[in-house]
């Protein structure tokens, strides 16, 4: 069944206010946040107690998806544990400044909580405007996974990243949006070498200069 923009806004306001019991407090900032959706139509399949919404925003904190469509599998509508599935110009802005952009995003849900958002691509891409400075730190991979809970992404298959003056590539780069430094590392029975690029002579605060 289709519901119309309107009625449909309804219906998810309808959901959210039902799942009040769920998003309870806890021992962690992220679980005291409410989940918020909001999308522009959605269509119900009773029979597989699946729902797909169409140009989505669901949020949760300092995490924020938008995406064309959205569908949530078996769980439903329960946000309290579940799988739901980002498709089309999926935007991930998350804490710090950072945000990720990709094809599919699924994002999973744990204790009323965002726990993983798993992020891929050709490429995905990951973008932070550092602190203090005017560089971007950004890079892209076949994978991404943001982790909430330590703050990390970690970039795999093809991963290249900069902090906006050198240039880091290897089979698995793991990035720390809240210290702001990357880690480098080789994956068990791969081969793959790390490598480095650079660009001496740039001020750290003003590259431009």
């Amino acid at each position: 069944m289709e519901f119309s923009s309107l009625s449909s806004r309804l219906a998810v306001a309808l959901v959210i206010a039902a799942l009040g019991s769920q998003v309870h407090a806890a021992e962690t900032p992220q679980r005291e946040q409410k989940i918020s959706l909001d999308a522009a139509s959605s269509v119900v399949d009773y029979k597989k107690n699946t729902v797909v919404f169409k140009d989505v925003v669901i949020s949760q904190g300092d995490i924020k998806v938008e995406a064309n469509h959205a569908e949530a599998e078996a769980s439903g509508l329960n946000f309290k544990t579940g799988k739901w599935t980002f498709t089309g110009d999926v935007r991930v802005h998350v804490e710090k400044r950072g945000s990720l952009r990709s094809d599919v995003a699924v994002l999973d849900f744990k204790d009323s909580q965002i726990v993983r958002a798993t992020i891929t691509g050709k490429p995905a891409q990951f973008e932070q405007q550092r602190s203090g400075t005017d560089l971007m730190a950004h890079g892209h991979a076949g994978q991404i996974i943001y982790q909430p809970d330590v703050g990390v992404v970690r970039l795999s298959d093809n991963a290249w990243l900069s902090d906006g003056r050198n240039e880091i590539e290897g089979p698995l780069l793991v990035y720390n949006i809240r210290q702001e430094h990357v880690e480098a590392a080789a994956q068990p029975g791969n081969d793959d070498r790390v490598h480095i690029t650079i660009v001496p002579g740039q001020d750290e605060r003003n590259p431009k200069k």
